[in-house]
């Protein structure tokens, strides 16, 4: 029992750790400003979540003052949860692949929502193969305050009806506020994040004019990658 409470405490540490990194890396690349922004971690055998406190800055982080639930999301550590807390365990809850979240206002991205997105359904055309294989579909969610539990509802369905039609989704963008990005680890997180906002920039100051990939060529990316287009 206490090597098992040893190796629980190992693993929040190394999440803790992480989610510091993240942080520090995202702001010092100009991908979150100011208190804007949140992120979290899944913890292992149902022991809850860690997520950034309510108005951090993620580019100075506190490992020992980040907020841990427990399993049915009462808080049991650290400074006072990030309100899109909700927002977070649906997205765990939703996706059992899911282990990290991020959201951001990245420019780019807040922009797109600004200047009017491709479609509902996908904010960005395909336009590039790693677009395609490391981010897919996207669509956008109403606007809604900071916060707000309806966002959850939003998400939730947004994910399972992608999943039913078999093509997952590692992202959502929410309107006026900018993405919402997970994967299985950091690092996947991260790589959805950055290729996201680097074809909303493409796609911005290109005046939106390009053509996206055609279907011959999504069809093999799907067939050489399992792309999920």
């Amino acid at each position: 029992m206490t090597q098992g409470l040893k190796t629980q405490d190992l693993k929040a540490a190394a999440a803790r750790a992480e989610i510091v990194r993240v942080g520090t890396s995202l702001f010092s690349r100009g991908y979150v400003h100011a208190s804007a922004g949140n992120i979290s971690a899944k913890l292992d055998d149902g022991h809850g979540h860690l997520i950034t406190p309510t108005d951090a800055a993620l580019g100075f982080l506190d490992a020992d003052r980040l907020a841990q639930v427990d399993a049915a999301g009462e808080q049991i550590a650290g400074d006072r949860a990030s309100k899109t807390l909700t927002l977070h365990r649906r997205i765990y809850a939703a996706d059992p692949t899911a282990r990290f979240v991020i959201h951001t206002h990245s420019t780019h991205l807040v922009a797109l929502t600004l200047a009017g997105v491709w479609q509902q359904d996908d904010v960005l055309p395909p336009l590039t193969p790693y677009f395609v294989m490391k981010v897919g579909h996207v669509p956008l969610v109403p606007y809604h305050r900071p916060g707000d539990p309806r966002v959850a509802d939003l998400v939730t369905d947004r994910i399972n009806s992608r999943a039913a039609n078999g093509t997952p989704i590692r992202a959502v963008l929410l309107d006026r506020l900018g993405p919402v990005v997970w994967g299985p680890d950091a690092a996947s997180a991260l790589a959805v994040l950055e290729e996201l906002e680097e074809t909303a920039r493409l796609w911005l100051t290109t005046d939106r004019r390009p053509e996206p990939l055609p279907d011959d060529a999504i069809a093999e990316l799907r067939t050489a990658f399992g792309a999920s287009w």
